[in-house]
C-alpha cells in the first residue's frame, strides 16, 4: 500500500524534527520533506508533490496563512495547520480554515512545544483523514456581508432591536428551533450556511462544531462578521432568542433546558461522548426533550458518526425535519453518511442549498 506522503513546514528545526518523528512512526505515513516558511513550502510542494502538508502559522519571511493561500490557489491539496491557543493564534487559525486548510492542531504549549507528543495521536489521525478528504470543495476566503447589506439596504444593528427571549407555548408547534452539527470542514460549511440565513428567521440556531477550547470565540466572531443573524459563543444560563446562532464553546457540551418559561442554555463538562465534547448527540438529545417545538436538524461535513444517535432520539420525540449535506460537497462524508443510513433524513442537500432548505422548513 502506498504511504501518505507528507511535507512538514515549521520555522523551528526542533519542531520539524519532532513532527517528522511522530509521523514516521506510523507505517501508513512517510515524511518526504520539510520547509522553513511559507515561501519554502510553496517551492517544496511544487517539487515534491506531497499528499498532505502540515503547516505552522507563525513563521518569518512568509507565514503559514500566506503560504496556504498560494498552495490552495496553485497546488490545492489537504493542509493541516499547527497553531498556538493565544487569542491571535485562534483568530489566525479560523482565518486559515476559511482560506482552505482542512483542519488544525493546537500546540500544547506555544510555538515551541516540547510536549507535542501529547497530541501525537491527533496529528497522525488527522493526516490519515486528510488524505481522503474532498479538498477541491474547500473554498477560499469570501466576505459577502457588505455586498448583501448594501443590496437590500439593511442594518444588522436594526435587526437585533426587537429580539426577546423565547417564551414556551405548550399549546402549539408554531415555535421552531434549528440545530446544526459538524466537524472537519465545518467552519467553511457554517460560513456558507449562516451567511445565507435572513435576520428575521423565526427560530434560534444551536451549533456544535467539534473544536478544542480557545477557538470557538474566534469562529463565532468570524461568522458573525459575515452573517445577517447574530452569531455568538453560547453562554451558560442565557435565554434563547430568535435570529441568534449559538456555538457550543470548545471543550464543553451545549444543552437546552426549560427554565422559568424560557428555553435556557446549559454549558457543562459532563462526560465526553464518543470522543467528542462538544457532542452533536448530546445537543440533539437535549433538544429532543422539547415536546412543544418543531425541530430542524442539520448534519454536515465531518468524520465519524456524531449526531446519528441524537437524530434517532429527535425523530422519536416530536416533529423533526432532518437535513444532511450531500457527499458531493462534504469535505469528509462520515457524519452525513452515518445519519443518512438511519433512513430518517428528509432532505439531502448540496452545501449551497442548505440555508434555503432550513428556511423552507421554517416557513412551511
Amino acid at each position: 500500500m502506498r504511504k501518505i506522503r507528507v511535507l512538514v513546514v515549521d520555522d523551528s528545526a526542533f519542531m520539524r524534527k519532532i513532527i517528522t518523528d511522530i509521523l514516521n512512526e506510523e507505517e501508513k505515513i512517510e515524511v518526504i520533506g520539510t520547509a522553513r516558511n511559507g515561501q519554502d513550502a510553496i517551492k517544496k510542494v511544487e517539487l515534491l508533490n506531497p499528499d498532505v502538508v502540515t503547516m505552522d502559522i507563525e513563521m518569518p519571511i512568509m507565514d503559514g496563512i500566506e503560504g496556504l493561500k498560494v498552495i490552495m490557489d496553485q497546488f490545492p491539496r489537504p493542509v493541516i495547520m499547527l497553531s498556538s491557543t493565544t487569542t491571535q493564534g485562534a483568530e489566525n487559525t479560523i482565518k486559515s480554515l476559511q482560506y482552505g486548510a482542512i483542519d488544525f492542531i493546537a500546540k500544547p504549549s506555544g510555538a515551541i512545544s516540547l510536549d507535542l507528543y501529547k497530541v501525537k495521536e491527533e496529528i497522525i489521525e488527522k493526516v490519515i483523514l486528510a488524505k481522503s478528504a474532498n479538498v477541491h470543495k474547500l473554498s477560499k476566503e469570501v466576505n459577502r456581508k457588505n455586498i448583501h447589506l448594501k443590496e437590500i439596504g439593511y442594518s444588522k444593528i436594526d435587526s437585533n432591536r426587537d429580539k426577546s427571549p423565547i417564551i414556551i407555548d405548550r399549546n402549539s408547534l408554531n415555535k421552531k428551533i434549528v440545530c446544526i452539527g459538524t466537524s472537519t470542514g465545518g467552519p467553511r460549511a457554517l460560513q456558507q450556511v449562516l451567511s445565507k440565513i435572513p435576520a428575521d428567521i423565526d427560530a434560534p440556531i444551536l451549533i456544535v462544531q467539534h473544536m478544542p477550547p480557545g477557538f470557538t470565540q474566534s469562529l463565532a466572531n468570524r461568522l458573525d462578521s459575515i452573517s445577517f443573524i447574530t452569531v455568538k459563543e453560547a453562554e451558560n444560563g442565557e435565554h434563547l432568542q430568535n435570529g441568534i446562532a449559538y456555538i457550543a464553546p470548545g471543550g464543553s457540551h451545549l444543552k437546552v433546558m426549560k427554565s422559568g418559561g424560557y428555553l435556557t442554555i446549559k454549558i457543562d463538562q459532563s462526560d465526553i461522548r464518543n470522543g467528542h465534547r462538544p457532542s452533536v448527540d448530546v445537543m440533539f438529545e437535549s433538544i429532543s426533550k422539547l415536546q412543544d417545538y418543531r425541530k430542524i436538524s442539520v448534519i454536515m461535513t465531518g468524520m465519524g458518526s456524531d449526531g446519528t444517535e441524537g437524530l434517532r432520539k429527535l425523530k422519536l420525540t416530536g416533529v423533526v425535519n432532518a437535513i444532511v449535506e450531500s457527499e458531493q460537497t462534504s469535505v469528509v462524508y462520515g457524519m452525513p453518511r452515518s445519519a443518512l443510513s438511519t433512513n430518517l433524513v428528509d432532505k439531502v442537500e448540496h452545501l449551497e442549498n442548505i440555508a434555503a432548505a432550513i428556511m423552507d422548513f421554517i416557513r412551511n
